[in-house]
């Protein structure tokens, strides 16, 4: 059993055996970290590059592009065109510019509004999708995603510890986030338990819950 002193060790030390990150993500990571902005931790990235490379997706669906962080670490990762759907006005106009800047605006569609608005209205099939958005709306979103997924298609759902909480009694949570618990909790069964999924959750990160539609 790793402690949480040997895992700081062991973080450590896989990031010296890490390529060196591209000069954009190392400057996109800076303005979101200035800006409170959260991104995909680099022991997420290696992870999701991994998988990038196993499934090597034509179409990528992303819910919550923040300031396009993630959108162009799958441009780099992959050759697959990304949709990405984001609502806050601030954070739109942020990764349009990214996008724009890096002369990315072919080959990702930046949909702005509310994913649940949204969702019902994409045809897909999507290759890919990566959820980290909104995390007490995961379970509503859940449904548009099974129909946009193709069969062998993977869904990567980021930060579905919650930090931590998830782990508590309800009774042991805040109240204001007493209502994201039990929406986890219940989304997470519901990918479990699906007999058309096959789901692992993963302790990287916040935890990553992988599913692959049989």
């Amino acid at each position: 059993m790793i402690t949480e002193v040997g895992a700081e060790r062991l973080e450590i030390f896989l990031e010296t055996l890490d390529m060196e990150m591209p000069s954009v993500l190392k400057e996109l990571e800076t303005e979101a970290l200035a800006d409170a902005v959260p991104v995909i931790r680099r022991d997420t990235q290696r992870f999701l590059r991994t998988l990038l490379e196993m499934k090597r997706p034509e179409t990528i669906l992303e819910i919550g592009t923040a300031i396009g962080y993630s959108s162009v670490f799958f441009s780099i990762c992959t050759k697959a065109g990304i949709t990405t759907i984001e609502n806050y006005p601030k954070r739109i106009c942020a990764a349009r510019e990214h996008f724009r800047k890096l002369g990315l605006l072919e080959r990702i569609t930046l949909l702005e509004g509310d994913a649940g608005d949204l969702l019902p209205g994409l045809t897909g099939p999507y290759d890919f999708i990566f959820l980290d958005a909104a995390q007490g709306q995961y379970v509503h979103f859940l449904p548009e995603l099974m129909r946009l997924m193709p069969p062998g298609g993977v869904l990567v759902t980021d930060n579905v510890l919650i930090g931590g909480d998830l782990l508590e009694s309800r009774f042991a949570v805040e109240r204001r986030k007493r209502t994201i618990h039990r929406r986890m909790r219940e989304y997470l069964r519901e990918i479990m338990e699906r007999e058309e999924l096959v789901t692992t959750v993963i302790p990287v990160g916040d935890g990553l819950a992988v599913t692959v539609k049989r």
